[in-house]
């Protein structure tokens, strides 16, 4: 049983320093594949973007000051030496009263210092009208003008966006640095839990712990690897745990962690290894029956098996330590003020999390409605939600039209 049940602030504090999570390193991947991939080291241009002058319209290139007097009704006129098209450095160098007929990319040829919009132009075989003047440097971009030689282009732990991806190939760069992706097994426990595709006999329900914990893992930028269903079964957990030791950098199973004849998890845990369960039981709700161990250097997180209580312990507990691993800089969970719509009790002696929806009322005021279907053991709890309020566990209730900070899911925007 859970006899000292730790506050949600000790066990945090306990788990970090158990764990002490680290990245584990880096590996270089061809730049095809490093989409949303956290970047090892910065970015660091080897030259100048663009790496020469270049043209930023279709028109002519020119000396500015033989365009000075040109005017809509006396246009200046020069002569047509050349073309110079993309792809190829140009071999013309403008005199004065020279100019030569140049596109979008291109670059600017010896000589000039600007070029004339092709619509305000006329050309009469080689020669050209101007009917616009164009000062020094308008429509050419300069030489480094986006990107400077030796500049720092991304920093290390950004996550790797198409832009970015982008910018990496301008300068050359074929791979790149990237953190290592810790592997994370997960196991969901259960007699009474089938996985999808199966028949669904009478008693059984779906696995669904196993799949909204591998997309929670995805987001929070780690690999997961479901090693499936395991029975209310001491020597399968077993197998499957020792399994997953070897194959995985950390371990997250749901259920069999309560205090029913079934719930042996912590038993089995136990037993494989040292320091064993380091936490055993959080003053939370829901989340109280979470236990935490560490076998050999490994993490293994054991949560509820109510889908409510284990995606929410998964946010508050285990996802940040997936983000040190992976590299990721944690980012501070983002909060809004609302106002409650109703009542809300709390737990006896535990920090109690309530999920609410938020709107607006005619004011534009927010205000943050309890989820009623706010059980544990409810599957659309979450999916509902766009945030959760946090009731201390000193405090019996808040009333309604009372100011509370909510936590923003992070998929939810208000």
């Amino acid at each position: 049983m859970f006899r000292e049940l730790m506050t949600y602030n000790q066990a945090k504090k306990l788990i970090f320093n158990e764990i002490n999570p680290k990245p584990l390193g880096n590996e270089k991947i061809s730049l095809i594949d490093a989409y949303s991939r956290i970047l090892y080291e910065d970015i660091i241009s080897n030259m100048d973007i663009p790496p020469f002058d270049r043209s930023t319209v279709d028109g002519y290139a020119v000396i500015a000051k033989d365009t000075f007097a040109a005017e809509e009704i006396s246009p200046i006129e020069l002569k047509i030496i050349g073309e110079v098209k993309v792809g190829i450095y140009p071999k013309i160098k403008l005199k004065k009263g020279e100019t030569a007929e140049i596109v979008t990319g291109a670059p600017i040829p010896i000589g000039a210092d600007a070029v004339v919009m092709v619509e305000n132009t006329q050309k009469q075989k080689n020669r050209l009208f101007i009917y616009r003047a164009v000062t020094q440097s308008e429509n050419i971009m300069k030489k480094g003008a986006d990107i400077k030689k030796d500049e720092i282009i991304l920093k290390a732990g950004k996550i790797l966006e198409a832009s970015d991806i982008g910018v990496i190939a301008a300068l050359g760069f074929t791979s790149v640095k990237v953190f290592k992706i810790p592997t994370i097994a997960v196991i969901s426990t259960g007699a009474e839990i089938i996985e999808p595709g199966k028949a669904l006999i009478p008693g059984k329900i779906y696995d669904i712990n196993a799949y909204s914990l591998s997309a929670a893992i995805l987001d929070s930028g780690g690999k997961p690897i479901f090693l499936g269903v395991v029975p209310d079964d001491e020597v399968e957990l077993g197998k499957t745990l020792k399994k997953a030791l070897i194959s995985s950098d950390i371990i997250i199973t749901s259920g069999g962690v309560s205090v029913g004849p079934k719930d042996y998890t912590p038993k089995v845990i136990n037993s494989l290894g040292k320091p064993g369960v380091v936490v055993s039981g959080i003053a939370v709700k829901p989340g109280k029956p979470t236990t935490v161990a560490v076998i050999g250097n490994k993490p293994v997180f054991s949560l509820p098996g109510h889908p409510t209580s284990a995606l929410l312990v998964f946010y508050l507990l285990v996802s940040p330590i997936i983000q040190r691993i992976a590299g990721r800089k944690l980012i501070s969970e983002k909060k809004v003020i609302a106002t409650l719509g109703s009542r809300l009790f709390s737990a006896k002696g535990r920090k109690t999390y309530v999920t609410v929806k938020l709107s607006r009322d005619k004011n534009q005021k927010l205000i943050a409605y309890p989820i009623k279907s706010g059980m544990s053991g409810a599957i659309t709890t979450l999916s509902k939600a766009d945030g959760f309020i946090e009731i201390p566990a000193d405090q019996q209730f808040i009333d309604s039209n009372e100011k509370v900070i909510v936590t923003l899911l992070k998929s939810k925007k208000v």
